[in-house]
């Protein structure tokens, strides 16, 4: 058993970077902005774990200075964490090759061309879903779709909001559920568990929301005159890269084989294409890898405080308090998917929230015999819900500033994370309360 004497001031680390980022966010955001910045981005993320890291330093003088840097070093050379590391910078290298070569405009071109206009609104969901598990990433799916959303708006008459909205919601169903996205990649590997594994969990509570928001938006349609879709350019061998990544990856191919592939791909077939050259090509993997630099940094920064915190009795502390307030396996992910929804609210990001929960998540589940894919289900579930509804996220100031709204104004139509939310809820209350079988998933 830990001997470690629970000690809650250990935590401070913590509460110090969530008073300074999320502080000035808020002041950035709301009391004081910027014109043309973020109220969330003023003070990097990586500043505010980085004093954070001071503060666990300066802590419990009872260790030297040599023995606080072994236990940072240990918490940063776990397995796990080096390849998520490394996967970080191949997924890197693949969105920006794709990008460059045109991949994602094709892939939503050839879509856009096969669906019918009287189904363009739920279309634009389903298509939203494929691209953002394709590419794995919200941001660039939205970045991709929300001016076509906008102009169909704009064209028909139809709510600005509403549409751009279903593009929101299907581009966090694929963030949620791509094996490429930094979001699986931070939440199944701090858990040690396969992304086939996590997957198979995630898309039975998904798979229903998304039904359920499709139904919906074909109700929605029905009542409205059919949308008039204009041509849109696409190079259908450009799209196949995409569609092959998905395959792979749904059939459980190891993920740096599928990057490996994709990257290869966009490679020839974007230089066959010229839309790509073997110098731009590179740089355009440079542009990518370097993208996930800051998200890599921040993991090695939470890795260290996380290894000081649990050595000073923080996670103990926490651990006890959920002890003392949560009865059952059930109270115990639901405690898991409320700590990394706080942690979203506070970072308003989504794979940093993962990265700061999932150290303290792995204990919950170990305290509570939850099964760890069970966990990286609820961590990756959680945090897309949350980031996909709160306005000072990227995901809606970016659609917001892309279609000329407000992101306020997006929130009531986001169907698909609030049903999502409630589809993890119910799974939770339903949950067989049985000992885990890693055997099984």
């Amino acid at each position: 058993m830990n001997e470690r004497k629970p000690n809650p001031a250990a935590l401070l680390p913590i509460l110090i970077f969530l008073l300074i980022y999320l502080g000035s966010g808020i002041y950035f955001e709301y009391i004081h902005p910027l014109e043309g910045q973020m109220g969330f981005y003023v003070i990097s993320v990586v500043v505010a774990f980085g004093l954070a890291l001071i503060v666990a330093f300066i802590q419990n003088p009872a260790l030297s200075f040599d023995e606080k840097i072994h236990l940072c070093a240990q918490g940063i050379g776990d397995d796990n964490i080096v390849i998520m590391l490394f996967i970080f910078l191949m997924a890197g290298a693949f969105s920006g090759l794709a990008s460059a070569a045109g991949g994602a405009s094709s892939t939503a071109g050839l879509l856009l061309s096969i669906i019918p206009g009287t189904l363009a609104v739920p279309g634009l969901f389903i298509i939203a879903c494929l691209i953002s598990m394709s590419m794995g990433t919200s941001v660039g799916t939205i970045t991709v779709l929300v001016p076509i959303a906008a102009q169909v708006a704009r064209s028909t008459g139809m709510s600005m909001p509403f549409i751009v909205a279903t593009v929101v919601g299907g581009s966090m169903f694929g963030d949620n559920l791509s094996v490429i996205s930094d979001t699986t990649i931070a939440a199944t590997r701090t858990q040690g568990v396969e992304m086939k594994d996590k997957f198979r969990v995630n898309f039975r509570i998904a798979a229903p929301a998304a039904l359920l928001t499709v139904l919906i938006l074909v109700v929605y349609t029905l009542k409205n005159p059919a949308v008039s879709l204009q041509a849109y350019d696409f190079n259908i061998w450009l799209a196949l890269p995409y569609f092959l990544v998905l395959l792979l990856a749904l059939l459980g191919v190891n993920v740096f084989v599928v990057l490996g592939i994709g990257i290869v791909l966009f490679f020839l077939i974007g230089g066959t294409a010229g839309t790509i050259t073997f110098s731009s090509g590179f740089l355009a993997m440079g542009d990518g890898t370097s993208g996930m630099f800051e998200t890599m940094i921040v993991t090695i920064l939470v890795s260290s405080i996380s290894a000081l915190m649990r050595a000073y009795g923080g996670f103990d502390a926490l651990l006890a308090f959920i002890r003392s307030h949560a009865r059952g396996r059930k109270a115990g992910m639901l405690g898991i998917g409320l700590l990394t929804g706080l942690m979203d609210v506070a970072t308003a990001n989504n794979t940093v929230a993962i990265v700061i929960a999932a150290p303290i998540a792995k204990e919950i589940s170990l305290e509570y015999g939850i099964d760890p894919r069970q966990t990286a289900s609820l961590l990756d579930t959680f945090s897309c819900i949350f980031q996909g509804i709160i306005p000072y996220g990227a995901q809606l100031l970016i659609a917001a500033t892309l279609s000329g709204i407000s992101s306020i104004a997006i929130i009531p139509y986001l169907f698909y994370p609030f049903l999502l939310a409630a589809s993890t809820i119910l799974s939770i209350v339903l949950y067989k309360e049985k000992p885990a079988d890693p055997a099984k998933p």
